[in-house]
This record gives C-alpha cells, structure tokens and sequence, in this order.
C-alpha cells in the first residue's frame, strides 16, 4: 500500500474522519429523538453534553502531556478516538439488541468514549502541525470544518430517514462501520516526529508536571491567556444553548423531527460553504479578525434562534452560525499553532482546552431545569413572565427556552464587539513573536523555561 504524506496525507485522514463523523452525528441525531420521545425532558438532552464534557475537563492535561510523549508515535495516538467509538458502538448495539440500553448505561458510554476520545484533537493539532506548512494551517482547519459541516447535512436526513426505517439499532451499526473506515485511512498516512529539543526544560520527568506545563505556557504570556479567556466565556453562552437547541425546535414544533433535520441541515451547507472558502483562500491575513468576528457572528446567530419561531427563520439562524465557527476556530488554531512549538503542542492545546471548556459542564447542567423549572412554565399563557415578553418571543411549549437564547446572545454580542478595545486580544499576533521568529537557542524568550510561579514579562 502506497504511503502518503503533507496535505495529500492530511486529506486522506480527513476523508476518513468524514464517514466516521457522519455515522457519530446520526446517531446522535437519533439519540436526541430516542431521550425526547421517552422523556420530553430538556434536562435529559441537556446531561449529554455535561457528560462529555466533565472528564474532558480533568483528564485531557494528562492526555495532553501524554501526546506529547508519545509525539514519535501520533499516527498510534490518533486512532484511539476512532478506536473507543468503534467499540462504544459495539456495547451500544449489543445492549440495544438485548432490549437492556437504559439512561445509566447510555450515559456510561458517552462518559467512556469522551474520556478515550480526549486524545484525538490534541494528536490531530501536533499532527496537523508536522504534516503542514504554516501557511496551511488556516486551511486545514477550512478542511476540518468541511468534513464536520458536510456531515451536519447529511446526517439529519438520513438519520430521520434512517431512524423510521432501520431505528436506532441500525444507525449505530453504520456509526461503528465508520469508525472502522477512519481507523484503516490512516494506516497509508505518514505523520512525520515533531522535531526533539525545541522546547527544552518543557518535559519534566513527572507526568504530573508535564500536564501542568501547559498552563505553565499559557499564564506566562497574558496575551494568549486573555485570547483563550475570550473562549471560556463564548463557551459559557454556547453551553446554554447549544445544549438546548434540539429541546427549542421539537417544543416549538410540536416534536417535528423533519423540522430539526431542516434547520441542521441548513448548518451543515453553511458549514462546507465557509470551510471550503477558508479552504482555498486561507483565512483573513490577520488572524484575530477572524476570532471576533467568527465569534461576533455565532452570538448574532443565537439572537436569530431566539427571535424565531418557525423553521425558516431557524434556518437563518443556522446558516448565520455556520458561518461564524470555521472562521473562528481555524482562525484561532492558525494563532496557536504558530505560536507553540511543535513538540510541546501537545501539552499546551489540551490546557488551552480546559480553559475554554472549563464552563461548559456547569452551564450545560444549568440549562436544563433552568428552562424546565422555571422558563418554560413562566412563559406558558398565564405565566409570570409571558405578559412581559411574549410579543418577543411569543408563549407556549418552548418559549422560556426562546427567551434563554435571547438574553445570553445579546449579552455576548456586546462582549464579543466590546473585545476590539483590549490590546492583549486585539494586539494577540504581534505581541507574542511567531516561533520560527524566536533566537535558536533562546528558550526562556518564549517562557518555556519559567518556574511555575513566574509569571513571564508583557510585551507592552
């Protein structure tokens, strides 16, 4: 078998990544209508993703300085995400056909294939990293968001589709066959080893400080701690919401899975239509502009759902926020890749991935019996708040979940506006030197040297 290499490589894993992408997302589509048909209970969509969620939070350090061990071996490190899906899938179907899948089970699995799943991103960056010149970076992530947005379109179809015809049992069949399919893509892949001594100091012989070493990284240079702070607080308003956007349609639709199919699919065309601009144009020249106003345009997409009330106008929303995540996430990844040398990247992503998510379990496990026990019931007719603000969002099933969206996407959007007036997020690229623009042997330049309690000088 012929082995490949660079962007053809990267490609080649990358198709992969799609079939196993389109049978993770219509299953979790078909899961959605499995809890909702048996619970009607926004609380118990919404503990999904506090459950992926949570172990990401405390394990993914260790995983991180795990991956960067491990760095000679990536192409190893990478099949373990596909690898735990495959067999997540395996005990999924075999509970399904014994009739014995239950919510303790079901939510076990997702707990275990998040937990073993946390070594697949930070491993996909450092790969990215080695494979691709950095003028590549930012389409890579064009790439990336291609294969996860042509996926979003297919999956709601098929899986409403697929859902009546074959039910859960067989979605979760074709999720464990694509798996497999991503699993045997990159065995012709080659993954070239980060270059050794880049970092020196970087690797204590303590796994435990090795996994703190990148928060070492990132506290020593306030400019990208405060850039990666920008994402703990998009991601507390994404936690509120994202976890209640399948609740949102099928309340105020009236449990129509055609319409939550619609409005997905809608994300998904948006989604390959930014990731194959950002693709072939590269993103903007100025990296942070696409972060604020990637992240400027999800907060406005939030706004539009809460507005919203029929499919149309929720399929607005969704092609308005599939136009905001490429462009912020492979804006952002292009910053850091440039920024962190290669064989501590490892360490220093999947700390930066516990900040951005430090939020996320709490307001995901929030949202729910904040919207069940409270919203929901207040702007039913006759509730305490439906007199106030049902000429805004209207009344009903759903509403207060309406009102929710309406409230954090104004909120973030003046926050996400307000950001262009603080230099350290503004001024990111220029005030933290690239790496190759760092003297050879000048490793304290970038902190990488620095004592866990010194804190490394501002460039202003």
């Amino acid at each position: 078998m012929p082995s490949l290499g660079g962007l053809r490589g990267y490609t080649v894993i990358w198709t992969g990544q799609f079939f196993s992408s389109l049978g993770a997302n219509m299953t979790a589509f078909a899961l959605s209508l499995w809890l909702w048909e048996r619970t009607g209970s926004a609380t118990a969509l919404a503990t999904v993703p506090f459950i992926v969620f949570l172990p990401l939070i405390f394990i993914t350090p260790l995983v991180g300085a795990l991956v960067d061990r491990w760095n000679q071996h990536l192409k190893r490190v990478m099949m373990i995400g596909d690898a735990a899906r495959l067999l997540t899938s395996l005990v999924l179907l075999a509970l399904l056909s014994s009739g014995h899948l239950a919510l303790p089970w079901l939510y076990l699995l997702i707990f275990v294939e998040a937990a073993l799943g946390a070594f697949q991103w930070p491993a996909d960056s450092a790969a990215t990293t080695v494979m691709l010149r950095q003028e590549d970076y930012a389409r890579a992530g064009g790439i990336q968001s291609v294969v996860g947005s042509a996926s979003t379109i297919l999956a709601p179809v098929l899986g409403a589709l697929l859902y009546k015809q074959v039910g859960l049992s067989g979605l979760v069949l074709l999720d464990l066959l694509g798996s497999l399919v991503a699993l045997l893509t990159l065995v012709p892949v080659i993954v070239p080893r980060p270059p050794r001594g880049q970092a020196r100091g970087a690797a204590p012989a303590n796994l435990w400080h090795e996994a703190l070493y990148g928060f070492r990284f990132i506290l020593a240079s306030p400019h990208l701690l405060t850039l990666q702070l920008v994402f703990l607080f998009g991601n507390l308003i994404n936690g509120l919401t994202m976890a209640l956007f399948t609740p949102l349609i099928l309340a105020r639709s009236g449990n129509n899975a055609g319409a939550l199919a619609t409005t997905q699919m809608a994300g998904g065309i948006g989604g390959v239509l930014v990731g194959l601009t950002i693709a072939g144009w590269g993103g903007p020249k100025r990296r942070i502009h696409g972060v604020l106003i990637g992240w400027t345009i999800s907060m406005t997409a939030i706004l539009v759902n809460g507005l919203a009330q029929s499919v149309w106008p929720w399929v607005l929303g969704a092609l308005i926020g599939a136009l905001g995540a490429p462009v912020t996430n492979s804006s952002n990844q292009a910053i850091w890749q440039s920024k962190t040398p290669a064989d501590i990247q490892g360490k220093v992503f999947a700390a930066r991935r516990v900040i951005a998510m430090l939020a996320l379990p709490l307001s995901t496990l929030v949202a729910g019996p904040l919207v069940d026990r409270w919203l929901n019931p207040a702007m039913l007719p006759g509730g305490s708040l439906a007199p106030i603000f049902g000429r805004v969002v209207g009344s009903g099933p759903g509403a207060g979940i309406s009102l929710l969206f309406v409230f954090v996407g104004l909120f973030g959007l003046l926050v996400m506006l307000g950001m262009y007036g603080v230099r350290h997020v503004r001024d990111v690229e220029q005030l933290v030197p690239d790496v190759q623009e760092l003297p050879a042997c000048d490793h304290s330049a970038a902190g990488l040297d620095l004592p866990a309690a010194t804190p490394r000088p501002t460039s202003s």
